[in-house]
């Protein structure tokens, strides 16, 4: 008989122990969510900034709105302006043409 309490001993010590659920446990607390910072970005073309499109642009390999954007710090208008700008002059030629996002590439001397 000491055999069997004493297995049953063993299997009671070997049992997890439940926390206590109910009211016992500490409420989820939700994360308030990632602020982004805003984006100072310039609105307005001064001749440092005119002179740095003109220069650098035209030897990216992709070009698009988004890319200026990113690139440069500068509006999404002014981005758009600076291609059709560039793309007039002939120093950077149309890749794809669709309603929401233009892409460019750099123009080639073979062109």
């Amino acid at each position: 008989m000491s055999a069997q309490s004493q297995a049953a001993k063993l299997a009671k010590a070997a049992k997890p122990t439940t926390s206590s659920g109910g009211k016992a446990a500490k409420k989820k607390k939700w994360s308030k969510g990632k602020v982004k910072d805003k984006a100072q970005h310039a609105v307005t073309l001064d001749k440092v900034l005119y002179d740095r499109v003109i220069k650098e642009v035209p030897t990216f390999k992709f070009i698009s709105q988004s890319i200026l954007i990113e690139r440069l710090k500068i509006n999404g208008s002014l981005a758009r302006r600076a291609i059709r700008h560039l793309e007039k002059e002939g120093q950077i030629k149309p890749i794809v043409h669709h309603s929401s996002q233009l892409i460019y590439t750099r123009a080639t001397g073979s062109d």
